[in-house]
């Protein structure tokens, strides 16, 4: 399938969906679509700025790991998740890892297209723009929830924004596909916390948990206790 294809799934996604139509043709008609098997690196930190990408199917894990071989999990980025922007602002390396979970389908707009389309369209920065500035937003949230908040909040928050698509979609997942690893991860808690809390939750009825995911039973008590 063609890039041009791929214009409904994208449009289910606020970013996109709000951008003017001739940047949403632009985007396609110079983005080409890749396919990495599970467990496949897109990029790792340190490799030079390589584009744009959105996820078109499966999800990717973005994260950073010390020379000790600990990984902190940074996000979770599925359909359909825009992402690479930073290195698109500054032409610096990556900042992260991204690595597919399981067979992913993503829309690349490499770097020099890029470039040269913002060059053609200097307006469309702004848009660039706000794609940056709600990861900058999320990002904030997540340190103060880190300082301030106790691990039961922080874990029903991180899902709850999982479940949101970060704020991309309208609605929710009902199911969220994350093992209770990399939830942990995540949170910077150990596993035996996540499952002590996540089978709190269970017991509630806010969620049931299953081999690799976990389903929201329900939202509105998750969105509540995610709030604090």
């Amino acid at each position: 399938m063609d890039a041009e294809s791929w214009h409904a799934r994208l449009s289910s996604g606020h970013w996109y969906r709000h951008l003017p139509a001739p940047l949403q043709h632009s985007l396609l008609a110079h983005a080409r679509v890749r396919q990495l098997a599970a467990g496949q690196v897109l990029f790792k930190r340190g490799d030079p700025p390589c584009g744009l990408y959105a996820v078109l199917e499966g999800s990717l894990r973005i994260s950073a790991v010390n020379e000790q071989g600990k990984e902190a999990l940074l996000s979770l980025a599925q359909a359909p998740f825009w992402f690479g922007e930073i290195a698109v602002f500054d032409g610096l390396p990556r900042t992260h890892d991204a690595c597919a979970v399981g067979p992913c389908t993503l829309l690349q707009v490499p770097q020099s297209a890029m470039l040269h389309l913002l060059a053609q369209s200097p307006a469309y920065w702004r848009d660039m723009a706000l794609l940056m500035s709600q990861k900058l937003r999320l990002s904030f949230i997540n340190i103060e929830q880190l300082s301030l908040a106790p691990a039961s909040v922080r874990l029903a928050h991180r899902l709850w924004m999982i479940a949101e698509g970060y704020g991309e979609i309208d609605g929710s997942r009902r199911v969220v596909q994350l093992a209770q690893e990399d939830l942990a991860a995540m949170l910077g808690v150990s596993r035996q916390t996540t499952n002590m809390l996540l089978k709190e939750l269970q017991g509630q009825g806010v969620v049931r948990l299953g081999y690799g995911e976990i389903e929201i039973l329900d939202a509105p008590r998750l969105r509540e206790m995610a709030q604090g």
